[in-house]
């Protein structure tokens, strides 16, 4: 191993020495009260420094190339990801530490989890072979598992981390056998020796079971029923970073694998994944209209969203790669954004998850309803927002790879989500505030609403910068 080497993981290092300090750090502050209601802000500092810094060095440049024997890949993609993965872990941590003192979650851990499940994200997207993206989607899994299930004295929260657990581990026995399968008929788990071996029946099982594995991860259907009862049950900043980190992972891996890796065997991978592109789009965006808790409102919202994003993964060709690594910007802002706005509330001591405690916000928080309402616009994909520029090129890369029902579908389903992205809106600017909901201002979550909107109405205004970033990305890979 190589300096040059140990340079181009530069980014992934910073996080996981930062995850082993902000362990010793919350050791040596709290003692054995691990559970201590006393605010303890050095940890997010801890975490949200080591981020700027890995964020930094990402957008240096650093080290490019192929590295540990073709096992990792530092290229524009790699580097376009880890943009949307720090970016996304960097407005997490401003949004947890008054929840995590309120809620008695043990800050420590936490972070560290966050930490660790980033890392795991940049290693999928920077994977040459399946061991990597294997190693990269159980280290970005493990935490998760652990983090939604980390309020103890929550039942929910214990059944959201057990279900997430057990589902998690059949995902992962689908994804090894695909692996095991592929190095059978190929002799190799190298990706562009498998994108240039014959087609046959053992690689077409293999590669089948590894999109189950893929799937279950970016909560595609029918591999999503774990994402509604987690979401709910798990505490609400872990559902907020799992809601975006998960499906940055996940496409990552569905990149790499699909238009990057095996292109040959287009015609076999592009009918199966448009077909589950259709039905998740379908069945997310339906069930969503039924829904009266925002969590599970927005984990149906996900799905459909993962629905969007594999339009440009099963449309192939740059214009699909580059539409996707500009979507999955853009998704992590508005979610983020509105897991934010819920966070400012609290009804009698719980989550103030139900669409009722939004009623009457506008009276309370003003800013906020407005923040909230501009999110919505833009998971519903209605100008000026990025939502719209986001669903504009993944649509556009449909019908350039002559997928016209992909684009007529994700054009339907959009016009049907519009209902209840604005019905919520509509709750939040309308009504008198219920009694029981208070509002908790602290000025982390503040910060993170901030970046969120700035980067809604950035991307939506201006996306030009952007989309030239991940077209480069994409054009580098020809």
């Amino acid at each position: 191993m190589g300096t040059r080497e140990v340079l181009s993981i530069g980014p992934e290092l910073i996080l996981v020495v930062a995850a082993l300090v902000v362990l010793l750090w919350d050791a040596w502050e709290t003692g054995p009260a691990s559970d201590s209601a006393a605010p303890r802000p050095g940890s997010a500092w801890i975490a949200l420094v080591a981020v700027v810094i890995a964020f930094v060095w990402n957008g240096a440049g650093g080290t490019a190339g192929v590295g540990f024997a073709g096992m990792y890949i530092r290229d524009q993609v790699t580097r376009v990801v880890d943009v949307a993965a720090l970016g996304t872990a960097g407005v997490a941590i401003l949004l947890s530490p008054s929840y995590l003192t309120r809620v008695r979650l043990p800050a420590g851990e936490y972070y560290a989890l966050l930490l660790l499940s980033t890392v795991g994200a940049m290693v999928t997207a920077a994977s040459g072979t399946l061991a990597t993206l294997f190693l990269g989607l159980e280290i970005l899994s493990i935490p998760l598992y652990i983090l939604a299930g980390l309020a103890r004295r929550s039942q929910r929260s214990q059944e959201a981390g057990l279900k997430y657990l057990l589902l998690g581990a059949f995902a992962t026995a689908f994804f090894v056998y695909g692996l095991a399968l592929i190095y059978g008929a190929t002799g190799s788990i190298d990706l562009r020796r498998i994108g240039e071996a014959a087609r046959s029946p053992l690689l077409d099982a293999g590669v089948a079971l590894l999109t189950i594995g893929l799937a279950f991860e970016a909560a595609l259907v029918p591999f999503h029923a774990w994402a509604p009862d987690v979401y709910e049950g798990a505490p609400l900043p872990v559902t907020a970073f799992m809601s975006v980190v998960a499906k940055i992972g996940a496409f990552a891996g569905l990149l790499r694998v699909f238009p990057l890796g095996i292109p040959l065997l287009a015609d076999q991978w592009m009918p199966a994944l448009a077909g589950i592109a259709i039905v998740t789009m379908v069945l997310g965006n339906l069930a969503a209209l039924f829904q009266t808790n925002v969590k599970r409102l927005l984990a149906y919202s996900g799905i459909a969203h993962a629905g969007y994003m594999l339009i440009g993964v099963a449309s192939g060709g740059a214009a699909g790669v580059w539409s996707v690594l500009f979507y999955l910007l853009v998704y992590a802002v508005m979610n983020l954004g509105v897991f934010g706005v819920l966070l400012l509330l609290e009804r009698q001591g719980a989550e103030a998850d139900r669409l009722d405690d939004l009623s009457g916000l506008v009276g309370r928080v003003p800013w906020a309803a407005v923040a909230l309402a501009v999110f919505m616009v833009s998971l519903a994909g209605l100008p000026p927002t990025a939502g719209f520029i986001g669903k504009l090129y993944l649509f556009r890369a449909a019908l350039g790879g002559h997928q016209t029902a992909l684009a007529l579908v994700g054009v339907l389903t959009s016009v049907v989500s519009v209902y209840y992205y604005l019905r919520v809106a509509y709750v939040a600017l309308s009504g008198d505030a219920p009694q029981a909901v208070a509002v908790i201002r602290n000025w982390f979550v503040g910060a993170a609403l901030a970046i969120a909107i700035a980067g809604v109405f950035w991307l939506g205004l201006f996306p030009a910068g952007f989309t030239a970033a991940v077209q480069q990305a994409a054009a580098s890979l020809r």
